[in-house]
């Protein structure tokens, strides 16, 4: 369904200080850093898309984060939304939701929310029975 998914930043380093090991932990490898645009992407190991991307706004201009903007990531089990949870909160993000189910969602629907350093929302979630 997607190609990629960008997320602006302000302080590149910081953001991928945070970003490389949540996103590790929930699978994904690194695909590209490019500290002189500044951008970094990663993807699933051995697909070229979808590719989840950080770094500048392309404008020039400075981040801002969205009102009711949220990506949501996909983790593979329960155990791994709540390590990705604790290694954003280890990492400079801010909880906005702390792991559990939300069945108002679905029946078993598992995430957490958590703030980037930027302000970003992001839910990581695990759709699939315990």
């Amino acid at each position: 369904m997607f190609s990629h998914v960008f997320i602006g930043v302000r302080d590149f380093d910081r953001a991928l200080a945070f970003y490389q090991p949540l996103l590790a932990a929930l699978g994904l490898e690194a695909r590209f850093c490019d500290r002189s645009r500044p951008w970094a992407g990663w993807q699933q190991p051995g697909r070229a898309r979808p590719l989840f991307l950080i770094g500048a706004p392309y404008d020039g201009q400075p981040h801002a984060p969205g009102n009711g903007q949220m990506t949501a990531l996909l983790a593979p089990d329960r155990a791994a939304v709540d390590a990705a949870y604790e290694i954003a909160l280890a990492h400079g993000g801010h909880g906005d939701g702390a792991p559990g189910l939300r069945p108002h969602y679905h029946e078993h629907y598992y995430g957490a929310y958590v703030r980037d350093p930027d302000g970003n929302k992001l839910c990581v979630v695990c759709h699939d029975p315990a």
